[in-house]
């Protein structure tokens, strides 16, 4: 049996699958692209030859995690198109974030890069991305900014609670995290509140 050549497009896409998932594990001073090219099969000049650097590589990884979050929040908001109301279409995104908690590489992989946002082309992309993210709410929304804050708000913590893994797939149990969960999910039943939150 003749193996399938892939295109190089095909390549690329899955470097940086792989990409992804190792900075997830080790961040971007802790990733190498030996690591990546373990990952995806193929050598390391090769990963140099299609991205450039680690550092190309991994603003790409931000980049695909970042687009998928906009797609998540899309999709969501392209399903209540039956609702204008702010606060409803904030609850929406919000109950719908358990879908980016899901897919946990989404939220490390951005905190990675809020972290390593001290070298100057990552703190450019991410403050970019960061803020493309929160006028998307706001634009889906229509809601104030102070709506927005508070979903940022929480959507922040939730994040970090993933990125700790006492919240979202192979959680591991933690009082103080469901004690906060719990909270989170109390307000959300209240009727009539600014934001709502569903974990």
């Amino acid at each position: 049996m003749s193996r399938v050549r892939m295109t190089a497009a095909q390549r690329s896409e899955q470097v940086l699958t792989a990409a992804v998932a190792a900075f997830c594990e080790s961040g971007y001073a802790g990733t190498t692209t030996d690591d990546i090219a373990r990952r995806s099969g193929v050598s390391q000049p090769y990963v140099i030859r299609l991205f450039g650097s680690k550092e190309q590589l991994f603003l790409a990884a931000v980049h695909r995690v970042c687009d998928r979050i906009e797609e998540i929040f899309r999709a969501i908001a392209e399903n209540r198109r039956t609702t204008t109301d702010p606060v409803e279409l904030l609850a929406g995104l919000s109950a719908g974030y358990a879908e980016i908690l899901d897919e946990r590489e989404l939220v490390v992989v951005l905190l990675h890069g809020m972290a390593a946002s001290s070298h100057p082309a990552i703190g450019v992309a991410v403050r970019a991305r960061y803020g493309e993210i929160y006028a998307l709410v706001k634009q889906l929304t229509g809601a104030t900014p102070d709506l927005v804050t508070r979903f940022f708000e929480t959507g922040m913590l939730l994040t970090v609670m993933a990125a700790m893994q006492v919240i979202g797939p192979g959680a591991v149990p933690a009082d103080w995290a469901r004690e906060i969960t719990e909270t989170l999910n109390a307000e959300a039943a209240q009727p009539h509140r600014d934001t709502e939150v569903t974990v």
